[in-house]
């Protein structure tokens, strides 16, 4: 298939309604179907007129060109209709496509992967991206994963649909920090080969559930990277599906750290009240705001040399986020069995739940 790939590692994901497929061409019924399989649904064929329920009740339609004239006049108006044709050079083919009201005309092969994609959004249901947000150490031991982990176990408290995203392959696994290694669910090894399109539900069906949200993490294995086409492609995945997802990144730049980089909606920069940290967040600093367009400095307590957090902020040139007082989970000492801002009644969970509060009541960085 040109141009289209998908991924053997990720589970079918649960039956969605597919699109109507109106064609007596068998070798393009065969494409169409071959290009549904792979965006993960089942369409409905129809080799004549379809009966209204179907054309009505399909989420989007495929005609083939050898059934456009035919089906002018014949069926009412509606959006979602796609007019497939192979000939570039049959000029008709657009008057047919005014006649019978159709959103697009399109050519096998060339829009393959573009069809494919359609086919899947509408499988999937896509509406509103995620609100995405990563969060990185200023310095060694800044309490970045901490953060990262307590940040999506209060979205996933408040309601919403969260994902977190362990991208940091030497931080030994959130899973760990967060008591789920032995979870079950696939690990990040099992993405590492994907590209192109990966199906949002399949991906999240697919991995652990832990504390009401679904993780990504690593596993104990040989494999301590992915390629920057799978952080891509897994991480748009994670995206279609709504609500919330929380990336831990680490304080490296590679081409696989930029991709996740480039999906961010906000980052967070957590950086120690010290001085010697804030020396050194600067320069990571400075690196991500080549490719992050909204960047903010969390400022962990406490801090030291007469700092104040607003002034690390300015020295930093980011907009402060907010100020974290000194919390024995940020430092990495366990607290009992209770996960990174578990309790509510913590400071680091009132942290959070302020940050969600702002952030999501603001629709900041949130595409439509």
């Amino acid at each position: 298939m040109t141009g289209v790939i998908t991924s053997d590692h990720v589970p079918e994901q649960a039956r969605q309604p597919g699109p109507l497929i109106i064609t007596e061409d068998d070798v393009l019924l065969d494409d169409l179907l071959r290009l549904s399989a792979a965006a993960g649904t089942e369409p409905e064929v129809a080799y004549g007129a379809p009966g209204r329920a179907s054309w009505d009740g399909a989420p989007l339609v495929l005609v083939g060109d050898d059934v456009a004239a035919r089906l002018q006049g014949a069926l009412r108006r509606r959006r979602g209709v796609l007019l497939v044709g192979r000939d570039l050079d049959d000029h008709g083919i657009w008057q047919r496509a005014v006649g019978m009201g159709a959103d697009n005309v399109l050519f096998l092969p060339d829009a393959e992967t573009w069809l494919v994609d359609r086919i899947a959004d509408v499988a999937e249901g896509v509406g509103r991206q995620a609100l995405t947000v990563g969060v990185i150490g200023g310095t060694g031991g800044a309490g970045a994963s901490t953060l990262a982990c307590a940040l999506a176990l209060a979205a996933a408290r408040s309601g919403e649909r969260t994902m977190l995203i362990d991208a940091d392959p030497l931080g030994g696994g959130l899973d760990v920090l967060l008591g789920g290694e032995s979870a079950a669910g696939l690990r990040w090894p099992a993405f590492a080969d994907s590209r192109g399109r990966v199906g949002g539900g399949a991906l999240e069906e697919s991995l652990p559930e832990l504390h009401e949200m679904r993780l990504l993490s690593w596993d104990r294995g040989d494999v301590t990277s992915i390629p920057p086409e799978a952080m891509r492609s897994v991480l748009a995945a994670a995206r279609r599906r709504g609500g919330v997802v929380v990336v831990d990144l680490p304080r490296r730049n590679d081409a696989t750290v930029t991709e996740a980089l480039l999906q961010l909606d906000v980052g967070l920069l957590v950086v120690p009240g010290e001085l010697r940290a804030v020396a050194a967040a600067q320069r990571v600093a400075s690196t991500l705001a080549l490719v992050l367009r909204d960047l903010r400095a969390v400022v962990r307590g406490p801090c030291t040399a007469g700092l104040r957090d607003t002034e690390i902020a300015r020295l930093m040139g980011l907009p402060l986020a907010g100020a974290l007082p000194s919390d024995a989970a940020l430092t990495g000492r366990p607290v009992g069995n209770t996960p990174p801002g578990g309790s509510e009644r913590g400071p680091l969970a009132r942290f959070c739940a302020e940050f969600w509060e702002r952030t999501l009541s603001r629709g900041e960085g949130v595409a439509s």
